[in-house]
Protein backbone atom coordinates (compact mmCIF):
# COMPACT_ATOMS: atom_id res chain seq x y z
CA UNK A 1 0.00 0.00 0.00
CA UNK A 2 2.86 2.70 1.04
CA UNK A 3 4.42 1.73 -2.35
CA UNK A 4 1.24 2.50 -4.53
CA UNK A 5 0.34 5.80 -2.38
CA UNK A 6 4.56 6.87 -3.27
CA UNK A 7 4.03 5.91 -6.81
CA UNK A 8 0.60 7.95 -6.92
CA UNK A 9 2.04 10.95 -5.27
CA UNK A 10 5.46 10.51 -7.87
CA UNK A 11 3.00 10.77 -10.48
CA UNK A 12 0.96 13.72 -9.14
CA UNK A 13 3.46 15.62 -8.55
CA UNK A 14 5.44 15.24 -11.81
CA UNK A 15 2.52 15.77 -13.67
CA UNK A 16 1.62 18.94 -11.59
CA UNK A 17 5.38 20.14 -12.59
CA UNK A 18 4.94 19.29 -15.94
CA UNK A 19 1.42 21.20 -16.11
CA UNK A 20 2.85 24.51 -14.95
CA UNK A 21 5.95 24.14 -16.87
CA UNK A 22 3.90 24.34 -20.25
CA UNK A 23 1.88 27.41 -18.82
CA UNK A 24 4.76 29.27 -17.72
CA UNK A 25 6.26 28.70 -21.43
CA UNK A 26 2.92 29.22 -23.29
CA UNK A 27 2.62 32.43 -21.69
CA UNK A 28 6.01 33.55 -22.28
CA UNK A 29 5.58 32.78 -26.18
CA UNK A 30 2.65 34.15 -26.92
CA UNK A 31 3.38 37.63 -25.44
CA UNK A 32 6.67 37.30 -27.05
CA UNK A 33 4.61 36.73 -30.61
CA UNK A 34 2.35 39.98 -30.38
CA UNK A 35 5.24 41.91 -30.19
CA UNK A 36 7.95 43.19 -31.67
CA UNK A 37 8.26 47.06 -31.81
CA UNK A 38 10.50 47.54 -34.31
CA UNK A 39 9.16 45.68 -37.22
CA UNK A 40 5.71 47.95 -35.88
CA UNK A 41 7.41 50.76 -36.49
CA UNK A 42 8.97 50.16 -39.75
CA UNK A 43 5.80 48.57 -41.02
CA UNK A 44 4.29 51.90 -40.30
CA UNK A 45 7.11 53.63 -42.54
CA UNK A 46 6.72 51.23 -45.18
CA UNK A 47 2.84 51.39 -45.88
CA UNK A 48 2.95 55.22 -45.97
CA UNK A 49 5.36 54.47 -48.46
CA UNK A 50 4.19 51.75 -50.40
CA UNK A 51 0.40 52.04 -50.40
CA UNK A 52 0.48 54.86 -52.45
CA UNK A 53 2.63 53.16 -54.96
CA UNK A 54 0.71 49.81 -54.81
CA UNK A 55 -2.68 51.47 -55.22
CA UNK A 56 -1.78 54.70 -57.47
CA UNK A 57 1.93 54.45 -58.99
CA UNK A 58 2.46 57.66 -56.70
CA UNK A 59 6.40 57.33 -55.65
CA UNK A 60 6.10 60.56 -53.92
CA UNK A 61 5.50 59.68 -50.52
CA UNK A 62 8.41 56.63 -50.99
CA UNK A 63 10.91 59.85 -52.32
CA UNK A 64 9.91 61.56 -49.07
CA UNK A 65 9.98 58.71 -46.60
CA UNK A 66 13.19 56.72 -47.85
CA UNK A 67 15.72 58.45 -45.77
CA UNK A 68 13.52 57.36 -42.60
CA UNK A 69 12.85 53.62 -43.79
CA UNK A 70 17.15 53.40 -43.94
CA UNK A 71 16.97 54.59 -40.39
CA UNK A 72 14.50 52.42 -39.13
CA UNK A 73 15.85 49.52 -40.93
CA UNK A 74 19.14 50.56 -38.85
CA UNK A 75 17.68 50.11 -36.11
CA UNK A 76 15.62 47.48 -36.43
CA UNK A 77 18.14 45.21 -37.48
CA UNK A 78 20.33 46.70 -34.52
CA UNK A 79 17.25 45.92 -32.24
CA UNK A 80 17.73 42.86 -30.17
CA UNK A 81 15.48 40.32 -31.93
CA UNK A 82 12.78 38.23 -30.03
CA UNK A 83 13.59 34.62 -28.91
CA UNK A 84 11.28 33.12 -31.85
CA UNK A 85 12.84 34.74 -34.37
CA UNK A 86 16.74 34.74 -32.65
CA UNK A 87 17.97 32.78 -36.16
CA UNK A 88 21.03 33.42 -38.17
CA UNK A 89 17.83 33.38 -41.68
CA UNK A 90 16.08 36.51 -39.51
CA UNK A 91 19.77 38.34 -39.03
CA UNK A 92 20.34 38.29 -42.66
CA UNK A 93 17.00 38.87 -43.87
CA UNK A 94 16.83 42.14 -41.74
CA UNK A 95 20.24 42.54 -42.70
CA UNK A 96 19.60 42.92 -46.42
CA UNK A 97 16.37 44.57 -45.58
CA UNK A 98 18.72 47.74 -44.05
CA UNK A 99 20.80 47.43 -47.38
CA UNK A 100 17.53 47.75 -49.55
CA UNK A 101 16.42 50.70 -47.54
CA UNK A 102 19.18 52.37 -47.98
CA UNK A 103 19.87 51.79 -51.72
CA UNK A 104 16.49 52.78 -52.38
CA UNK A 105 17.53 56.00 -50.63
CA UNK A 106 20.60 56.56 -52.41
CA UNK A 107 18.75 55.86 -55.65
CA UNK A 108 16.37 58.90 -54.71
CA UNK A 109 19.42 60.88 -53.89
CA UNK A 110 20.94 59.46 -57.45
CA UNK A 111 17.35 60.84 -59.11
CA UNK A 112 16.29 57.84 -60.56
CA UNK A 113 13.16 57.48 -62.10
CA UNK A 114 9.99 56.72 -60.56
CA UNK A 115 10.16 53.26 -62.71
CA UNK A 116 13.58 52.70 -60.77
CA UNK A 117 11.84 53.88 -57.40
CA UNK A 118 8.92 51.59 -58.13
CA UNK A 119 10.96 48.18 -58.60
CA UNK A 120 13.45 48.77 -55.56
CA UNK A 121 10.05 49.52 -53.44
CA UNK A 122 8.35 46.83 -54.54
CA UNK A 123 11.60 45.00 -53.71
CA UNK A 124 11.79 46.13 -50.72
CA UNK A 125 8.43 45.44 -49.05
CA UNK A 126 8.77 41.83 -50.36
CA UNK A 127 11.28 41.64 -48.38
CA UNK A 128 9.57 43.01 -45.63
CA UNK A 129 7.30 40.76 -45.86
CA UNK A 130 9.03 37.50 -45.86
CA UNK A 131 10.32 38.58 -42.72
CA UNK A 132 6.94 39.39 -41.20
CA UNK A 133 6.06 35.96 -42.85
CA UNK A 134 8.67 34.51 -40.56
CA UNK A 135 7.75 36.44 -37.92
CA UNK A 136 3.83 35.17 -37.70
CA UNK A 137 4.92 31.29 -38.70
CA UNK A 138 4.63 31.47 -42.58
CA UNK A 139 0.82 32.67 -42.11
CA UNK A 140 0.93 36.35 -42.05
CA UNK A 141 -2.24 37.51 -44.57
CA UNK A 142 -1.27 41.27 -45.61
CA UNK A 143 -4.28 42.82 -47.59
CA UNK A 144 -3.38 45.87 -49.78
Amino acid sequence: MKKLVFVLGAVLFFATLMGCSKKSESTSEDSDSDEWPAMDSFHMLMADAFHPFKDSANVEPARKLAGDLAKEADAWQAAPLPEKVNTDDMKAMLESLKTQSHQLADQIQAGATNEEIGASLTALHDSFHKITEAWHGGSEKHEH
